[in-house]
């Protein structure tokens, strides 16, 4: 019933990232909503030290700046369906009644630092469903690799993050999805000297800084094809 209602709802929606771009880019009266709901765990919910929110230092608030200033006359709402401590299974369980009929745009999904007590398989089913659910209903997707932990030797290309990086990559290819490399791009900073923990508000979760650098990746995803 909710999946028929949502594939209903979708006929209005972008189906491209060229049609996103293309609406986000009327003026009124024919610039209707655009909706970005980012799912998953703490980190797109804002988690901070100590658990503290900070909503409006994470990257989906930053991402809603960013493309404030970039289409100046679009009606956006970007939205968090995350739940700290959740993992990607439990994420999946609850996408058809909490996800899906926010009738999104664009989804974000980022589960990965909580899904390294899983097995892959399970992680790869939980993600995969989440993605066929949302392409079926006509959303556009992006998928995150994890943001760092700092117990983990980012530089080990063993680390348990790292597998799962591979993972969401590799799924990102397989269901053609568009796919933000946060994971790779903290590597890189690391491979080139950096130290890590001015991005981080705690171990395993990033500051604004760190949120920075994963939504000015994901304001690119918007500009791309």
């Amino acid at each position: 019933m909710i999946a028929s209602a949502i594939l209903a709802a979708s006929a209005l929606s972008a189906t491209s990232w060229t049609e996103l771009r293309v609406k986000l880019e009327k003026k009124w009266p024919s610039n209707h909503e655009v909706r970005i709901v980012c799912h998953g765990h703490s980190v797109p919910a804002g988690y901070f030290l100590d658990g503290k929110v900070e909503t409006f230092n994470a990257y989906p608030h930053l991402l809603h700046v960013a493309l404030n200033r970039t289409y100046p006359n679009a009606v956006i709402n970007v939205m968090t369906t995350a739940i700290g401590g959740e993992n990607a299974v439990q994420g999946a369980k609850r996408f058809e009644t909490d996800v899906l009929p926010l009738k999104p745009d664009v989804l974000t999904i980022d589960y990965s630092l909580n899904d390294r007590g899983l097995g892959a398989p399970a992680v790869r089913s939980a993600w995969k469903s989440m993605v066929v659910l949302a392409k079926k209903a006509g959303i556009l997707v992006i998928l995150l690799t994890p943001t760092p932990d700092l117990n983990e030797d980012i530089l080990d290309p063993n680390a348990p993050l790292a597998a799962h990086a591979k993972q969401v990559r590799e799924l990102a290819k397989e269901l053609d999805v568009k796919l933000v490399d946060s994971y790779q791009m903290f590597l890189d900073l690391k491979a080139k000297g950096t130290d890590l923990k001015p991005y981080m508000s705690q171990n395993n979760h990033p500051n604004r800084a760190g949120h920075l650098v994963v939504a000015a990746e994901l304001e690119k995803v918007f500009a791309s094809d």
